[in-house]
């Protein structure tokens, strides 16, 4: 039997920092040069050169005008045996892999190449299997249920004209217009922004227009007013994302919602009557209480599983990643403008002080499950990974494959696959501790 090219790899690792290990990467100028006579065959097999029937073309020209093909395939080759020589070691308990310095392939050469993969720390477990919490479900008051009731009077009820000064959460009637150039292949939904007659504008999150709640608080029917919309860099409508446009707004009807009696409320909602729909009412309260003293039991557990950890390293590496993604969210959700993106940058080393002791605290958390996960052997089939993506895409308003391309394609398919097995394990060990 052949040899396996991973068998021929010359492997030699080092510590390069925490949780970090180099690999020096050799392959034997007699295995490179073997490797790629064999690669040379395969192209020369299938390549048409001008002047020679297919396949019949000698290596050297072969070999001259295919050389950057050629070279690439060779790498490919080379790091995959080295990929799969360094995983198949046991021992390192290998989370993740890169290159670090790549060197040149030259025809009868040594070939060698560095990577540096990330391990996981060493930690003590403890005694998860028998952790104990006792966390209580919250009692569902009256109270919670007269308020869910108003709730549902609420947004049930109907809106109608209404007298006076516009109010938080009423529905205006209105002429708009935006001072602002519209391309000639506007959309619709871009020229509707900037310009519409006899539209509906609600005082209440999300904004028809940036500012509008502040702007039109307070208008009266019959009057006109004037405000200035900043628009968030990340807006949807891409010729408005970061810019400002005033807008003169006329208002012709103030409508507010009136809140439904009993008999309306029981006949909208399809219930027999007011103590049955109060019961169902009841009931939900109660299974969101159930699901919070699971959530809060989960975390307890948690805190108990840290707790027996102690002390471990934490690689940096992980630790930098999730800084940048909480860095990320705080930026989507502080920069609307241009503005904002300036001072955004300018407070970056704050910002980024704020995030390093939750990003570590992740680090370890996710750290402490995987080790679990592994010692019990909890993973993620394709069938749990893709009712994943297509609960999620559902709520993202886009195709399940659509969201697993992008998801692959920034690399944090692999995230979310930890992000599942880590609640697998959570709900396993809660499971067991409230017996």
């Amino acid at each position: 039997m052949a040899k396996k090219l991973s068998e021929s790899i010359v492997l030699e690792i080092k510590d390069s920092g925490v949780c970090t290990k180099e690999f020096a990467v050799k392959v034997d100028a007699e295995v490179a040069k073997n490797e790629q006579n064999k690669v040379v065959s395969y192209i020369a097999g299938v390549a048409s050169l001008p002047g020679f029937r297919p396949g019949k073309a000698p290596m050297g020209m072969v070999s001259k005008k295919y050389a950057a093909e050629i070279t690439e395939e060779l790498r490919n080759r080379f790091v995959g045996a080295a990929v799969e020589k360094i995983e198949s070691d046991d021992s390192l308990d290998l989370m993740s892999l890169r290159f670090k310095e790549f060197g040149e392939i030259k025809p009868g050469e040594e070939f060698a190449f560095t990577m540096e993969g990330i391990t996981a720390p060493a930690i003590t477990l403890g005694d998860y299997k028998n952790l104990k919490v006792d966390v209580p479900v919250d009692a569902v008051e009256e109270k919670a249920i007269d308020e869910r009731l108003d709730m549902y009077r609420s947004m049930y009820g109907t809106y109608a004209d209404a007298e006076g000064a516009a109010q938080a959460e009423d529905m205006l009637k209105v002429d708009y217009k935006g001072a602002f150039e519209l391309p000639e292949d506007a959309s619709a939904s871009l020229k509707r922004q900037i310009e519409a007659t006899d539209a509906f504008m609600w005082l209440n999150e999300p904004e028809n227009i940036p500012g509008c709640i502040k702007a039109l608080t307070g208008a009266e029917v019959g009057k006109e007013y004037t405000f200035e919309a900043e628009y968030p860099a990340d807006y949807r409508e891409a010729a408005l994302a970061g810019k400002k446009v005033s807008y003169t707004v006329k208002v012709s009807a103030v409508q507010r919602r009136k809140k439904l009696e009993d008999a309306e409320l029981v006949e909208r909602t399809g219930s027999k009557d007011m103590d049955t729909l109060r019961e169902n009412i009841r009931k939900g309260l109660e299974l969101d209480a159930k699901n919070q003293q699971r959530r809060n039991a989960s975390e307890a557990v948690f805190k108990k599983l840290d707790e027996q950890a102690g002390e471990f390293d934490l690689p940096e590496a992980l630790i930098e990643n999730e800084v940048q993604k909480l860095l990320q969210q705080k930026a989507r959700e502080i920069v609307k403008s241009d503005e904002d993106a300036e001072k955004f940058k300018a407070e970056l080393a704050d910002h980024r002080a704020a995030v390093e002791l939750d990003a570590k605290a992740a680090v370890r958390r996710a750290l402490i499950l995987r080790q679990i996960a592994k010692a019990e052997n909890i993973s993620v089939d394709d069938k749990e990974l893709d009712d994943q993506l297509t609960m999620m895409s559902r709520y993202y308003g886009c195709k399940p494959k659509e969201l697993r391309d992008m998801l692959e394609k920034s690399g944090s398919i692999d995230e979310l696959r930890m992000d599942i097995v880590n609640g697998k394990v959570l709900e396993k060990l809660t499971e067991a501790a409230i017996g």
